[in-house]
């Protein structure tokens, strides 16, 4: 074993009058060489630090440590292939409470389509119910068209596997094929609700109102501005100075969502914006008398412009607002996201003044996204 461990620092041997633990002291310098060997893998590796808080890294330590000397790491045919087999077996037994579940008080099929990037199509089919989410299967579908006979027939192969007695309802978007695909099922299956995302329609809410006029040209100018500043090093850096490194782009969870937050933190930084257009290295830079630092420069200094930045603010965080609850982990039943909607409708109202002529077309894009999707 002494081959395995450092010397002993004698420094550590110093102190007043203190008994010091010599296992204590060996036992802290096997584990600092244990973590800088697993650090230099991680690092080497391009592991992301947080796996190492998952259960499983911990359990393998654990393991290894059982084993002793002598372990071989699997080969890479063994992870690819007979480790890999043994894996989705052993998680198909772990689901099989989930299959119990279904049985007893059903369960929904979730579907989506998207694109990777390499631009291929996949759509994927997923189980939710009370026992949480699983994933069913995916497809490679570039070479399809995206009827709505294609992803009625790829559905139905899932509620097949599910069980037609357990299924309740089918979650997709808001797509005129998968509306198509709806009409299918319910003529087969009239026992089957077909549901549109929440998460989609609200966010169908939001582009609708934020395609209004009075509230398209501010975001058009916030975009403008934003893609300004963040089109050149120097304006970029002049930004970071002035906002002490703090961003104006905001991701969120769908692209609406993104606006909004961005909308929300240029009304955060408006003074600071406005001392960085006003400032005596503006000036001296020569994207200021470009025509789009020119016009950056008026939206920044336009009481109009601010103006219009809280007013957007006021009408889209109600359903914003909503658009998290939905997305969150925890998952609202349809009722109270009805509860929901209707709350921040008062809340819209409300920050339009009661003003009927101003809050009436929002109101009514609303209730028509909500027709025949979540209503």
């Amino acid at each position: 074993m002494d081959g395995y461990v450092n010397k002993i620092n004698p420094e550590i041997m110093k102190g007043k009058g203190k008994k010091v633990d010599l296992n204590d002291v060996v036992r802290k310098e096997r584990i600092l060489a244990c973590h800088k060997f697993i650090s230099r893998w991680a690092y080497k590796t391009a592991i992301p630090f947080h796996a190492l808080e998952d259960d499983s890294f911990k359990m393998m330590l654990e393991v290894v440590g059982q084993f002793g000397i002598g372990l071989t790491p699997p080969t890479r045919y063994s992870l690819s292939d007979p480790l890999l087999k043994h894996e989705v077996e052993r998680t198909k037994s772990l689901l099989k409470k989930n299959e119990e579940v279904w049985k007893e008080i059903g369960c929904s099929i979730m579907a989506d389509a998207w694109s990777d990037r390499k631009r291929r199509s996949i759509m994927n089919l997923c189980v939710n119910s009370r026992m949480g989410t699983v994933f069913i299967s995916s497809k490679e579908c570039s070479n399809e068209s995206h009827t709505s006979q294609y992803i009625y027939d790829y559905v139905e192969s899932c509620i097949q596997q599910g069980g037609p007695d357990h299924v309740v309802q089918v979650v997709t978007d808001n797509a005129t094929n998968n509306m198509g695909a709806a009409k299918l099922l319910q003529e087969k299956r009239p026992t089957i609700f077909w549901t549109s995302c929440a998460t989609h329609t609200i966010n169908l809410m939001l582009e609708g109102i934020g395609g209004l006029p009075r509230f398209k040209k501010v975001l058009d100018q916030a975009k403008k501005l934003t893609i300004f500043i963040y089109a050149h090093h120097k304006t970029l850096a002049m930004m970071r100075n002035h906002t002490k490194k703090r961003e104006l782009i905001r991701p969120g969870v769908t692209g609406f969502a993104s606006a909004f937050l961005t909308l929300q933190s240029l009304s955060e930084k408006k003074e600071q914006l406005k001392n960085m257009f006003s400032s005596s290295e503006w000036e001296e830079c020569k994207f200021s008398g470009t025509p789009k630092g020119r016009a950056s420069y008026g939206t920044v200094t336009s009481l109009q412009f601010w103006a219009g930045v809280t007013q957007c603010l006021k009408v889209f965080s109600p359903l914003v607002k909503v658009l998290r609850m939905v997305d969150a982990d925890w998952k609202p039943s349809m009722g109270f996201v009805y509860g929901e909607l209707k709350v921040a409708k008062e809340e819209i109202m409300k920050a339009l003044g009661g003003n009927e002529k101003a809050y009436k077309p929002i109101i009514d894009i609303i209730n028509h996204k909500m027709k025949g999707r979540l209503a």
